[in-house]
């Protein structure tokens, strides 16, 4: 019997732990390859900015956070939550961040899309009280760059938006260490959990650079579009069809939904 595939999970470092553990508890083979890193901000006068705005949270009805490492990356420059602000999660992953500083349900009002819904912002959009948000003031804490869909929706509703960022993402650069770990990956098939359409175009542009003067039929971009990749989301789906990727699975919504696929695979 051939051993099981590696199942790569392509998630930022902090938080790729808890479901590297539940995989393993499968019997699966686990490899953690994290292709966008998290930074914090360090320019002075961003770090400024941010701490101007954290220090006036109160003066928000709503404080959205887009990400596990937005809560991290601000509770690194809070002491507590202003008692009466009330906060938006996109999924579970959130949930947990936030209650890792002593934010949760007993003590904070926290509006996030319910268990069975997928974790992004789409079903966030639909599990606010969006009438209620009609002139009211929301901040949306962010890293670099990122999509404005939650911020639109808002903004239709009437809300007055504001934007926060609290980190920079980055793709790893390939050094000889991250090489000969993709190489060793792509000697075999193996599944690949990818919670990012940036992370998996960074991939890419990772193997093309090491592509160069390589035959085009033994090149690393051709044998990693021939894995099986393991989304989260239609939008990363979609992205990955239009990559070239043919084996997509679409999992159920958060950690849960990644398990699930991993045990029905054939």
């Amino acid at each position: 019997m051939p051993d099981p595939a590696t199942v790569v999970i392509t998630r930022p470092a902090q938080q790729a732990a808890p479901l590297a553990a539940s995989i393993a508890a499968l019997g699966l083979p686990v490899q953690l390859l994290p292709l966008l890193e998290i930074h914090a901000l360090d320019g002075q006068a961003e770090c400024a900015h941010l701490k101007r705005v954290l220090a006036r949270l109160a003066d928000y009805d709503l404080v959205a956070f887009v990400s596990p490492n937005a809560i991290d990356c601000v509770f690194a420059h809070l002491p507590a939550w202003p008692a009466g602000v009330a906060l938006a999660v996109v999924g579970e992953g959130s949930r947990t961040a936030l209650a890792a500083h002593g934010v949760h349900d007993a003590n904070a009002t926290i509006t996030s899309p319910g268990v069975h819904a997928r974790s992004d912002s789409e079903h966030l959009l639909l599990a606010l009280d969006l009438p209620a948000l009609r002139g009211k003031r929301v901040l949306i804490v962010r890293g670099d760059g990122g999509r404005d869909f939650l911020a639109d929706g808002l903004r239709a509703a009437g809300a007055e938006v504001d934007f926060l960022t609290a980190y920079r993402r980055a793709v790893p650069r390939l050094t000889p260490g991250l090489r000969a770990t993709l190489e060793q990956l792509l000697q075999h098939n193996n599944d690949w959990i990818i919670t990012s359409s940036e992370a998996l175009r960074g991939l890419l542009s990772l193997l093309a650079e090491m592509d160069q003067g390589i035959d085009r039929e033994t090149a690393f971009v051709v044998k990693m579009k021939q894995q099986h990749l393991i989304v989260p989301h239609a939008r990363i789906a979609q992205s990955a069809a239009e990559l070239g990727f043919a084996r997509v699975t679409l999992t159920g919504s958060g950690d849960a939904g990644v398990l699930a696929a991993l045990q029905s695979r054939p």
